[in-house]
């Protein structure tokens, strides 16, 4: 069998640096910023909430409301990147972004920070969608999987190294900040990245005024609608005991999003421009690929935080402890995800199905070594390392597979659905899971905490399981 490389291709236009490395350098150092926020208040909360004398649902804001505010308008990102180019969008989230992590660093209240995340949110939804579309359109072949691969192991060490981070810097006082520098750590990356991204990244297309008008103002409106009824009582259901009216936003988000699929398929056969062409959802593997990654990205988040709730909470380690647990798995996650590529050919129809088997194993093997209220020792290194890396076997191969050959047209719309996909399951994980953590706590027993963690662990591994089942489907033929 003959093999073809293809090397990178790149947009020669005047007044850019046409190296790929340093593009996909750029680009990629913008995704790990940005996933990283997502992750790094987590270990910084408790000194939050004391110094700024936070409520429950204040606090549960601000770590959530960058988390809402970017699942909201990615595909709306991922559109305008389309429509208006990648690169302004690129360089105008990332200023967006920056701007409002020095705000949040600088921020006096509790207010103040929940509206400044949210604001940081938005940065990230504009900047992140793309850093896929800029892979697809720039690289070809085997130069594309590489810069994939690279994409997914900077997506499966970023969660792990925002827990890391956040116990370095708010251990660390700098200069008797406290946790203010788990943002302002942000100003200097972005304006370097702002600096390097106007040379490397290539200058946009003049856009076709026909195709500037086909925004898809309805469609956007009614997925920002969808998402914001889904994810909302998922971040504050827990602290308000799961009140009437969450219920009814969860059911009413279902309903929401069965009219925005509806009128989006009726466009598209009008011959408009929906925001989310219905052949990416037909492409060959997608559908299953959204709910490999969905069910990833669910378990990489829940045990994260349920492990982070744990080790703070059960066993009493500080910031700075709890961040450096995390700091093996991050190194696993990050070498599986840039070298499957390269294990034997015969293994790699399995990749996927055995990543999600040693992801359940691997969860459950933690839960069972620290349900005792112990630390674990080498068992529970050797447990999280092998949940980790099963997390990073689902995940990376679906989401290369799913899009090494999706068309470039297609990319906005592909590189948005994704991105989605992968921040609503991450947040369904902390909810989901992070919810059953906490009501287990309250049980009666001496080790309450590793109990919860015992439930939440086994639940871990039934949804791994449930993820690995998706290749028993039928492929298309």
């Amino acid at each position: 069998m003959t093999t073809t490389t293809s090397h990178p291709v790149l947009s020669k236009a005047g007044g850019t640096d046409n190296r790929p490395g340093l593009l996909l350098g750029v680009v990629l150092a913008a995704q790990f910023m940005a996933l990283l926020d997502v992750f790094i208040v987590n270990v910084a909360a408790p000194t939050i909430r004391a110094e700024l004398a936070a409520s429950g649902a204040g606090l549960q804001l601000i770590v959530a409301g960058y988390t809402i505010a970017y699942a909201v308008l990615l595909i709306t990102g991922a559109r305008l990147g389309d429509l208006i180019g990648h690169r302004r969008m690129y360089l105008g989230g990332l200023a967006l972004f920056t701007a409002a992590s020095l705000a949040c660093g600088l921020a006096a209240e509790t207010g103040q920070l929940i509206a400044f995340r949210a604001v940081q949110g938005a940065g990230a939804a504009l900047m992140i969608p793309q850093v896929l579309s800029l892979i697809q359109r720039n690289f070809t072949g085997e130069g594309r999987v590489r810069a994939l691969s690279a994409y997914s192991a900077v997506l499966a060490t970023g969660a792990a190294a925002g827990q890391v981070v956040g116990g370095i810097l708010v251990s660390a006082d700098l200069f008797g900040a406290s946790w203010r520098p788990v943002f302002l750590v942000n100003v200097p990356l972005g304006l370097v990245l702002l600096v390097l991204g106007s040379r490397v990244l290539p200058r946009d297309e003049r856009t076709d005024p026909e195709r500037a008008r086909s925004l898809d103002l309805p469609g956007l409106v009614l997925l920002a609608a969808s998402v914001s009824l889904l994810t909302v009582p998922l971040v504050l259901g827990q602290e308000q005991d799961w009140p009437l009216w969450s219920w009814l936003s969860l059911g009413a988000s279902l309903l929401v999003f069965a009219v925005f699929f509806a009128y989006e398929s009726r466009l598209a056969r009008r011959g408009g421009a929906p925001l989310v062409a219905p052949r990416v959802l037909r492409h060959p593997g997608m559908g299953r690929a959204v709910l490999r990654i969905a069910v990833a990205m669910a378990v990489n988040a829940g045990f994260l935080f349920t492990l982070t709730l744990h080790v703070q909470g059960g066993l009493g380690y500080s910031a700075l402890r709890a961040g450096l647990t995390f700091a093996p798995t991050a190194v696993v996650f990050g070498v599986v995800g840039l070298t499957w590529r390269r294990w034997p050919a015969r293994l790699q129809p399995f990749l996927i199905t055995g990543g999600f088997a040693l992801a359940a194993a691997g969860t459950a093997g933690m839960g069972w070594v620290l349900k005792d209220g112990s630390s674990g020792g080498a068992a529970f290194y050797a447990t999280f390392a092998a949940a980790g890396a099963g997390v990073s076997l689902a995940f990376s191969p679906a989401l290369t597979g799913a899009l090494a050959t999706v068309r470039a047209e297609d990319a906005a719309d592909a590189s948005g659905l994704l991105a989605t996909v992968t921040q609503l399951g991450q947040l369904v994980g902390v909810a989901g899971f992070g919810t059953l953590f906490l009501n287990r706590l309250d049980a009666p027993g001496a080790h309450a905490s590793g109990n919860a963690l015992w439930a939440c662990a086994l639940a871990l591994c039934v949804a791994s399981i449930l993820g690995g089942s998706t290749g028993l489907l039928r492929r298309p033929r």
